[in-house]
């Protein structure tokens, strides 16, 4: 199995990727601003890169729980000169996580090579058309909802089932537009139109997602099913963090999401090399 994203190729089975966050907004619920400032983000993820990051997700509109949506143009301003520096600076792959066509086609032409879409749901055809048309890395998302409503009493009568059908409509759907089954990755969608619940029985069957012969993501870094999980605030869930990578090395996922770089690649070395002597 490999993961083509632009110039970039990964063949699995190899090391687990570390996808590294760059929040360029003012509002993201782990690092609050800290990076909106253009120079200040580049930096950031520069240090990622030396922490061991192979991707930065780069992203300027907030996605958390009731985040208000940003114009395209405002959401542009902020990721374009980050992804430019970037590009000019570190072989890295650079992933623009956005929801919108138009800011992931100019990300795409600044130098970025994967879509990390939170709106795969959506029924236009648009997005798919431009992964199709410049062969870009694709994360297909599921959520149940908008940014605005998902956290708004969400439903499932088996949660692992309905993001199963999700991800097998949304590979059909990808595959009559265009796009290679090799462009694509599927991420269950942590804390996007899910109870504590739901996040916990997805990450209990994370394994189901293997027959879809795609990599997985797995985004579980600082959320807050792990607030509600063991009373902590934002800034101490780190830990929780952890167990997650380290979970969802043992079961196969491919691709990390994190915000801790560095610890997690501590936690995701050790795990694979404990499975490669037969220890998992």
């Amino acid at each position: 199995m490999n993961w083509q994203a632009g110039r970039h190729n990964w063949v699995f089975p190899r090391p687990t990727l570390l996808m590294g966050v760059v929040n360029v907004t003012p509002d993201s619920f782990f690092d609050g601003g800290r990076y909106l400032n253009p120079h200040a983000a580049v930096e950031h993820a520069v240090e990622l890169i030396r922490e061991g990051a192979d991707i930065l997700d780069i992203g300027g509109e907030s996605t958390r729980p009731g985040a208000e949506p940003v114009s395209e143009a405002e959401e542009l301003g902020r990721v374009l000169p980050v992804i430019e520096a970037l590009a000019s600076r570190t072989s890295a792959a650079l992933s623009i996580d956005t929801q919108k066509p138009g800011v992931a086609r100019a990300a795409l032409a600044a130098g970025a090579s994967i879509v990390n879409d939170v709106g795969a749901n959506r029924e236009d055809p648009e997005m798919a058309a431009l992964v199709a048309a410049s062969g870009a890395g694709y994360v297909c998302m599921h959520m149940q909802g908008t940014p605005q409503t998902m956290q708004t009493a969400p439903r499932y009568v088996d949660v692992a089932a309905e993001v199963g059908a999700f991800f097998e409509k949304q590979l059909a759907r990808l595959a009559a537009a265009g796009v290679r089954p090799e462009q694509v990755a599927l991420d269950v969608g942590i804390g996007f139109g899910k109870t504590l619940e739901h996040n916990l029985r997805l990450l209990a069957t994370l394994e189901s997602f293997r027959r879809f012969n795609r990599p997985i993501l797995l985004g579980a870094s600082r959320k807050s099913f792990l607030g509600q999980l063991l009373g902590a605030e934002v800034s101490e869930r780190l830990p929780g963090s952890l167990a997650c990578a380290a979970w969802a090395v043992i079961r196969g996922v491919q691709i990390v999401r994190t915000h801790d770089v560095a610890a997690t690649r501590q936690v995701v070395r050790t795990i694979e090399a404990l499975k490669a002597r037969g220890g998992c």
